[in-house]
């Protein structure tokens, strides 16, 4: 008796689509593309450059951890955008921005620049005892 159904192969054979008809999963642009960065990530580098861009003026910044989160902690009536935490005994001072704030307050990339260093160099003042024009002088000018 011949058999209607062949035998399985021993090794699974390739796909040669996904389930769903969708076409090929995967990334759309390799790492190296700006496209691939997320929010979070691109949020992360316009803090990364507003502080490097104040190391060079207040080099005591260089012990300072700046941090990024997605909202705050806690429930007030209005939304902080950043908060400075001084430094205690067992941990360094602390500048936290908070990314969600920040991100609906802003349009476009360009604005999220501005306010993420307004915000940089707001709570770089409030831990240093300054105002925010001793900070950068170009501080609300731009």
């Amino acid at each position: 008796m011949d058999s209607p159904v062949p035998p399985h192969p021993s090794e699974p054979r390739p796909r040669r689509r996904d389930r769903h008809g969708r076409g090929m999963r995967g990334p759309v642009a390799p790492p190296q593309v700006p496209l691939s960065a997320s929010r979070a990530e691109n949020f992360r580098d316009l803090v990364q450059d507003s502080v490097e861009r104040l190391e060079r003026r207040w080099p005591q910044l260089t012990d300072v951890d700046f941090v990024v989160l997605d909202v705050p902690g806690t429930q007030e009536e209005t939304v902080p955008l950043g908060q400075a935490v001084s430094a205690e005994k067992d941990r360094p001072a602390q500048i936290v921005v908070y990314r969600r704030p920040v991100e609906i307050r802003t349009k476009n990339r360009d604005e999220r620049a501005l306010l993420v260093h307004e915000v940089v160099v707001e709570q770089v003042a409030e831990l240093l005892g300054l105002a925010p024009e001793s900070v950068d002088p170009r501080y609300g000018q731009e």
